[in-house]
């Protein structure tokens, strides 16, 4: 395996009119690919405007759907790993409706499928009120897949907000998280960069967001401002609410010096508190 690659994140403007985002995710897929991006990284619902009113029609099938499609074949014209975003999926044989990430080799094979896990209901009073539960139903699996730089862990937005997902994924060897995500104007000022800083800290690890470009005429307002952690919690690249590709090179090797400069993983105490993995 290679000790570093360039990892790049879309902040894609996302539109109602989904061939123009699948064309222009691809077009800045390539142009990551082509100033050196191993890694590419797309936004949740980068192929349809976020919101519970939107999802059933803009649903499709996997691996037929169109936008699995597109995604497959710059991965391959790209020759990188591209983490999809997010999509809407609509199980065929239930007829459920999932927000979903994809994940493409080199090859453009699809080597991983994450269904966001936590759905985002929340109610902040006189601020915002959102329930993805009314049409998505909620993934039952952790992912997390390989690549020529090391395993790599996937969630979606919300799933940032529940430490096991990435603790787990650190102590089963993954050297990143990575978080297609569209937090709002409420909650991205005060949380956005906390967690992801939070996530790396505690587990030692990178940690990447890709969140759509801002638009204010849009039902929803996405906060922006994708980023990329490192292990120690600093911050190696981000931006603000308009569109922009994002690269940082990342070294895995600063993960085992980290490690070793503060051995937080030899020194738990499952003699006081439960290992999260031991049945994982």
């Amino acid at each position: 395996m290679s000790n570093s690659f360039k990892l790049a994140c879309i902040q894609l403007s996302v539109t109602s009119d989904k061939a123009v985002n699948l064309l222009k995710a691809k077009n800045k897929i390539l142009e990551a690919s082509r100033n050196g991006a191993k890694v590419i990284v797309l936004p949740e619902c980068f192929n349809s405007p976020y919101g519970t009113q939107y999802f059933a029609d803009y649903a499709e099938n996997i691996p037929q759907g169109e936008s699995a499609k597109a995604l497959s074949e710059v991965a391959k014209e790209a020759k990188a790993f591209v983490v999809g975003g997010s999509i809407p999926e609509r199980e065929d044989s239930s007829g459920k409706l999932y927000n979903t990430c994809l994940v493409y080799d080199t090859e453009g094979n699809l080597i991983a499928k994450h269904r966001k896990v936590h759905l985002f209901d929340i109610n902040i009073p006189g601020k915002i009120k959102f329930q993805e539960s009314e049409t998505l139903s909620p993934g039952n699996s952790l992912t997390q897949f390989e690549t020529d730089y090391g395993k790599i862990g996937i969630g979606i937005c919300y799933d940032m907000r529940f430490p096991e997902m990435a603790m787990i994924a650190a102590r089963k060897g993954c050297i990143a998280m990575i978080y297609p995500g569209a937090f709002n104007l409420t909650t991205g000022p005060l949380h956005w960069e906390l967690l992801q800083r939070a996530r790396a800290v505690d587990n030692q690890f990178f940690v990447a967001t890709c969140s759509p470009a801002r638009d204010m005429s849009a039902a929803y307002h996405a906060w922006g401002h994708s980023t990329i952690v490192d292990p120690n919690g600093q911050i190696l690249a981000t931006t603000e609410h308009e569109e922009a590709i994002i690269y940082s090179d990342i070294d895995v090797e600063q993960i085992k010096v980290i490690r070793q400069s503060i051995p937080v993983s030899s020194q738990r105490r499952f003699d006081l508190y439960p290992n999260i993995v031991a049945n994982k």
